[in-house]
């Protein structure tokens, strides 16, 4: 764009004083009032060739030069088919075949080219095309401005660098900084990507262009992959992109969103800050939390800062939440055109189904299958029934949507409240080494355990007299395996085998501290009630306050003791003399 400042230096130098008439003009460069300046020597030109002078009433009575005419000022060279001089008002019109040519190559070619040498401004006019060492600019009208040192166009037209070609309805070019503002309809087209807005800044010596008003970045090989902004900057080198209002990167059919993004178009990795949300519509899932990171070639993500992530379903999302969530792809081992989806929450995880609830230190949950693994000290909440072990593995239903049956291993544990209507301190339990359990009904029903295998059950009966239920006792069993059915008020044994042992204790006949597991771990407080819940470490509930039943069994006690004491009464007394 300097050729455009040599235009305006050598042009100036009309301004010898004749007798002329006026002339109508481009309003732009108008003088306005202005007086007319001295000429100094060093602005005059040299007219190096014209094939004839001329001075008639074609233009007005002005002097004008026809014919393969040629003007050099400083190095630079106006060739036209014709230059008219309206000199009284330092005035200049070159037209047919205008090229203006600098010594270092820099050309301007126009039908037409007008400067006024007291604004200092001046216009080229149809066909106009400006080359440079940076860029090719192409419009139909290109003003400039000597004293402002900027050129511009509003008629729209094309600036094609090396890498780029900008389309727009208006752009202005500032000769001192190298920046380009493109206003109206902008579109800048390279071979790997195109930016779409309404305004676009562009610095043509760094290549960083800026972004004010909705935009689009729109990747050429997967138009499905683009970044939108409505206030941003873009490293066209190194195709970085840092958005700042309203952004969003769309990548792999899934899109990002926060406060403060980056994202780099040849490495893939991006990154946002504040409002962060990933959605992930094809896997019918999406996370939020305060900071993400995205890896587009692995087809990954990472969450942090309070965050968590939703699975989608028709019927009954599922919620989770910790410290870190995880999001990837990877390829089915058996099929490596197929893709399975994983989800990880790292330390303090958390999940919310409305039928299970449960938190351990890390959780893996394989969407694709719907296999969940719940790693160190995992507890899980279904209804008024608690599982607990070394390592949970929970089995979804892809179809239904609902949980299939649970796998503990190591230290299983399950424990069912007695009657979930009152306040009694009544626990069935049962407990072992391995421990599968089947839902049915979205309702934990079943467990089969193996391996040094106990239970505690309560045992009732329906009174023949009153029909209603009636407490008989509680059952101790130790076996190899115990296969237990959970009843909507109790939990019923219904195999015992391998070195079976049973008992049935009355209540008056059964110690308090017998009726529970010596690891016997109810949970209250930190119980997942709602799908809040998941936000916070933990909901820290008021624990729940339980009323021991031990009338029965006090009142034979203290039987026991009074005739303990009668035995006692009736025995000799030895007094030592």
């Amino acid at each position: 764009m300097r050729i455009i400042l040599f235009l305006l230096i050598f042009i100036s130098a009309f301004s010898s004083a004749q007798d002329n008439k006026t002339t109508q003009m481009d309003p732009y460069i108008q003088n306005k009032g202005k007086p007319l300046p001295a000429v100094r020597p060093e602005d005059k030109v040299k007219i190096i060739h014209a094939d004839e002078f001329k001075k008639d009433t074609k233009y007005e009575g002005n002097q004008y030069m026809v014919g393969h005419v040629q003007i050099e000022h400083q190095g630079s060279i106006l060739y036209a088919d014709e230059v008219i001089l309206y000199n009284d008002q330092s005035l200049v019109k070159a037209i047919g075949n205008a090229k203006l040519q600098n010594a270092d190559g820099s050309v301007i070619t126009a039908h037409e080219m007008e400067y006024n040498g007291v604004t200092q401004k001046g216009v080229a006019k149809k066909d106009v095309v400006l080359t440079d060492p940076k860029q090719t600019i192409k419009t139909d009208i290109l003003y400039y401005d000597r004293l402002a040192n900027q050129a511009y166009f509003n008629t729209g037209g094309t600036i094609s660098d090396a890498q780029n070609v900008m389309y727009t309805k208006s752009a202005t070019y500032f000769l001192n900084t190298k920046m380009i503002d493109f206003v109206g309809n902008v579109k800048i087209d390279s071979p790997d990507y195109i930016i779409e807005g309404p305004n676009i800044k562009q610095n043509q010596n760094t290549k960083v262009a800026e972004f004010f008003g909705p935009t689009t970045i729109t990747n050429r090989a997967n138009p499905k992959n683009r970044i939108y902004t409505e206030r941003g900057t873009y490293r066209m080198e190194t195709k970085e992109a840092f958005l700042n209002k309203n952004s969003k990167i769309f990548y792999n059919d899934k899109i990002l969103t926060g406060d403060d993004m980056y994202f780099n178009n040849i490495t893939g990795f991006g990154k946002a800050t504040g409002n962060v949300t990933l959605d992930d519509p094809k896997e019918k899932r999406y996370m939020k939390g305060g900071y993400g990171e995205i890896f587009q070639k692995k087809d990954s993500a990472m969450m942090t800062k309070g965050p968590y992530a939703v699975k989608i379903m028709e019927k009954d999302s599922i919620y989770f939440a910790a410290e870190k969530i995880l999001s990837y792809q990877r390829p089915d081992s058996a099929d490596i055109t197929i893709k399975k989806s994983f989800l990880r929450a790292y330390k303090k995880g958390r999940i919310f189904k409305s039928n299970a609830q449960g938190r351990a230190d890390s959780i893996a949950f394989n969407e694709t299958d719907g296999i969940m693994h719940m790693y160190t000290n995992p507890i899980l909440w279904s209804g008024e029934k608690q599982v607990t072990g070394d390592k949970v593995e929970a089995y979804f239903n892809t179809k239904t949507e609902n949980i299939d049956s649970l796998k503990v291993i190591g230290n299983a544990f399950a424990i069912s409240k007695v009657d979930s209507l009152n306040l009694k301190d009544e626990f069935n339990q049962v407990k072992g080494k391995f421990m599968t359990v089947y839902y049915q009904n979205n309702e934990i029903k079943e467990a089969r355990v193996v391996g040094n295998a106990q239970s505690i059950t309560y045992v009732d009966d329906v009174d023949q007299e009153t029909k209603k239920p009636m407490r008989i006792g509680i059952t101790l069993s130790t076996c190899g395996i115990i296969g237990a059915l959970f009843e909507e008020t109790g939990l019923q044994i219904i195999s015992c085998s391998i070195g079976a042992n049973s008992d049935t204790y009355p209540m008056s006949m059964i110690e308090p501290d017998r009726r529970k597991f010596s690891d016997f771990n109810w949970n209250t407080k930190d119980r997942i009630r709602k799908w809040q819940d998941i936000l916070v470490d933990s909901p820290n509930y008021e624990e729940i306050k339980y009323t021991s039943d031990n009338e029965l069994f006090d009142k034979a006690q203290e039987a026991v003791d009074k005739e303990r004491a009668k035995e006692e009464a009736k025995k000799p007394k030895r007094v030592r003399k």
